[in-house]
């Protein structure tokens, strides 16, 4: 196999006659090993310009044999036999215009179609995603709910199905109310379906990267997913379809409780080579020191090579992915590279409402980008549409691409061997990354470049904790019936049982660390005639009553083991005080950099490097603190605060304003849902005198299109981009 492979590597060109015998050892090799055969029919597609045009119809028959219909129309084959295109025919989407299914996406259409519900394992390759569209343009459903894990994935799955908005209303925030008059198909992630009010009667439900639900994959959103799939089964009962790669199995018993079907498939249209740099620099590679630069050089070495591919490189962290990104730059000006983007419209926007210095600026104008899950939504997706159009050639990621951002990569770079500071990448993670390379419909083979030893092999089974009930946190357990409590001699168990109902309904709603919030009631218990002044406020704290509502935040609502680094219980305050006032990513990037350069570990840094670890470590501070972790934070506190207060018969504060205007970006209410179509924000706040602040916010972007303010002088172009590209193609 591995020499017939080298062989079509190596050579330009096959006549007829070695074209035949290819063909033909391909197809025996599907009949014995049908992995083995698919494997080299996809490395006879990729260099298809080689071998002889005359037998076309018996690449088509091969490809057909193993159900790879899109490929034919790609390659425009044409089938000899009736039978055989019959067989094609019946693999056209009766929902989606001119699309056809592999032949396994049509085994689990047909799952579908059954009174099953469904758990696929399959690669990245396979095309998961193109089913949830099927499920959702054949109109069968009436309410369908999509849980993905990040904001990104949701944002891509919107700007895929927003061509069926005529039949559902596309429900991405938790203010946005469900339609009576047509379909509801809600784009939300696990902490908004518990946050949202009054869902109608749920008829379908989607879990994307269902192995999220696992607690023993040290994903801390793990128990909102849990919480999230549990009550929507319980209270609705709808069919489910749950979708992941690599995955052997998942907790036992779950199938048949559930009318379940655990399906598995390795069948992929894409292929994939690995290529070991580690083992041809073995000794040679380092995380310190001259083993560090070697590393470095052999990577930016290889980087240079791959430059007309399209290369993404896996780093542990944001802040490796900035370094690493910034000294690919140097390299490339070290190589007398000129730059090829000069008049991207982002920059334009980064210099206005960022800083001209930023040094990801430069980094796109030589083709460099970086994508993880600092930076702000806009700026992610404009980044990758860049990178998949071809304007930018290298992207340095961290886990974001684990968690299925599709993009257009040809090349993956194995780099980085940990995720964050300490956690080693497994085989579970290495073969999502590796999973990267190469794109259905794009690059029939991907390749991945090794700079570690491949993580040990390891079998995948994913626990469903609400289930399996081992283990189980205490924030999910609370949630469950009464009869539904596997273990009742458990101290867990006990503890749960021992709190009073009222406290114990509160604590559930919050969903946040349970024995936290018992703590700090007692604290607030003990605190309220002393310190009542700074428990009662609303609107906007002072900052005393700010800090003292935080204070209790930070030191009863983070569970053990939380890494906070670099965050501080004093610097949360100031920075959302400050921010509060001036509302201003500048001004916070200028605190921040003020800030650092008054400390001693940066006395060696240069003032782009220190600007560049601001701007980095602000725009962690806005996605991760201002809007997830704070006003989580302040709702519990004022759920707290309110249940002591009417036990004392004193007049409670109310947060949830201040609250839900941090998390919202100080956003007007009905321009907020501008915010999460990867509007910037600049632009929101030119368009809030021009749009009534009572229009419903689902009319916003129709008001914003049909009036033309968009068009209106004070807008850059890249946000006037970013406006249209929200608004379907038809509308326009």
């Amino acid at each position: 196999m591995t020499e017939i492979l080298n062989k079509i590597k190596s050579a330009t060109e096959f006549n007829s006659s070695e074209t035949f015998d290819i063909y033909r050892h391909c197809a025996a090799t599907l009949i014995q090993n049908e992995e083995e055969g698919s494997n080299l029919l996809i490395h006879i597609l990729n260099s298809r310009v080689k071998f002889s045009s005359s037998l076309d119809e018996m690449l088509a028959d091969l490809v057909e044999s193993i159900g790879f219909y899109p490929y034919l129309k790609k390659e425009n084959l044409n089938l000899s036999s009736t039978s055989s295109k019959i067989r094609q025919t019946s693999s056209l989407s009766e929902n989606i215009h001119d699309k056809y299914f592999h032949e396994e996406q049509k085994y689990v259409l047909e799952l579908l179609s059954s009174n099953k519900n469904i758990i696929v394992s399959a690669p990245t390759s396979f095309g998961k995603s193109l089913l949830i569209e099927e499920i959702v343009a054949s109109y069968k459903y009436q309410n369908i709910v999509v849980i993905q894990p990040t904001l990104a994935l949701l944002d891509e799955t919107r700007k895929k199905l927003s061509k069926y908005e005529e039949n559902y209303k596309i429900i991405v925030r938790t203010s946005q109310e469900a339609s009576s008059e047509k379909s509801n198909l809600f784009l939300l992630t696990a902490e908004r379906v518990n946050e949202y009010q009054n869902l109608p009667d749920i008829d379908f439900l989607i879990i994307d990267e269902f192995y999220k639900l696992s607690s023993k994959r040290d994903d801390e959103r793990s128990d909102s997913l849990n919480n999230a799939f549990r009550y929507i089964l319980e209270k609705y009962d709808p069919k489910f379809y749950l979708l992941g790669p690599n995955i052997e199995g998942i907790s036992d018993g779950f199938s048949e409780k559930y009318n379940a079907i655990f399906y598995k498939t390795k069948y992929s249209l894409v292929g994939c080579e690995e290529v070991d740099i580690y083992q041809d620099h073995k000794g040679k590679f380092g995380s310190r020191g001259e083993k560090k630069k070697y590393k470095e050089k052999v990577l930016f070495d290889l980087l240079y090579d791959l430059r007309i591919d399209n290369t993404i490189i896996y780093c542990s962290s944001p802040a490796r992915s900035r370094y690493l990104s910034v000294e690919f730059l140097k390299y490339l000006i070290s190589k007398n590279e000129v730059p090829k983007n000069k008049k991207l419209s982002i920059i334009d926007w980064i210099e206005a409402y960022v800083s001209e210095d930023w040094s990801l600026i430069d980094c796109l104008k030589y083709g460099i980008g970086f994508h993880d899950g600092a930076l702000q939504k806009h700026l992610t997706s404009s980044i990758i549409d860049y990178f998949n159009s071809g304007i930018l050639k290298t992207l340095f990621c961290t886990a974001t691409i684990i968690e299925g951002v599709n993009t257009a990569a040809k090349n993956v770079i194995f780099f980085d061997y940990k995720k964050g500071k300490d956690t080693p990448i497994d085989f579970f993670d290495y073969s999502n990354i590796k999973g990267r390379a190469g794109r259905l419909m794009e690059h029939y083979v991907g390749r991945v470049f090794n700079f570690n030893p491949t993580p040990k092999y390891d079998q995948v089974y994913i626990d469903i904790p609400f289930f399996e009930q081992n283990p189980i946190s205490d924030e999910v357990l609370i949630n469950i019936s009464n009869e539904n409590i596997l273990d009742k001699e458990s101290e867990q168990y006990h503890y749960l049982s021992s709190l009073p109902e009222n406290e114990k309904e509160i604590f559930s709603r919050n969903s946040l660390y349970i024995r936290g919030q018992d703590s700090l009631i007692s604290r607030i218990r003990q605190d309220i005639k002393s310190n009542y002044d700074l428990i009662f406020w609303d609107s906007t704290p002072k900052y005393k009553q700010l800090e003292y509502c935080l204070g209790l935040a930070w030191d009863y609502l983070i569970k053990p083991g939380e890494n906070l680094n670099p965050m501080t219980k004093k610097k949360i305050v100031k920075v959302t005080f400050d921010y509060g006032i001036n509302k201003s990513i500048i001004e916070l990037v200028n605190n921040n950099l003020i800030y650092k350069k008054n400390l001693e570990r940066y006395d060696n840094w240069s003032d782009k490097e220190i600007l560049d670890e601001s701007i980095r470590d602000s725009f962690q501070i806005l996605r991760h603190w201002f809007q997830y972790k704070i006003p989580k934070w302040l709702l519990v506190v004022n759920e707290l605060q309110r249940y002591v207060c009417s036990e004392l018969g004193v007049r409670p504060g109310n947060y949830t304003f201040y609250a839900s205007s941090i998390e919202s970006d100080f956003i007007r209410e009905n321009l907020t849902i501008l915010a999460e179509y990867g509007v910037p924000r600049s632009a929101i706040d030119k368009i809030a005198k021009y749009i009534d602040k009572d229009l419903n916010q689902d009319l916003v972007i129709q008001e914003i299109i049909s009036k033309g303010i968009h068009k209106k002088p004070e807008f850059l172009s890249y946000e006037r981009e970013k406006l249209v590209s929200n608004y379907t193609t038809k509308n326009v």
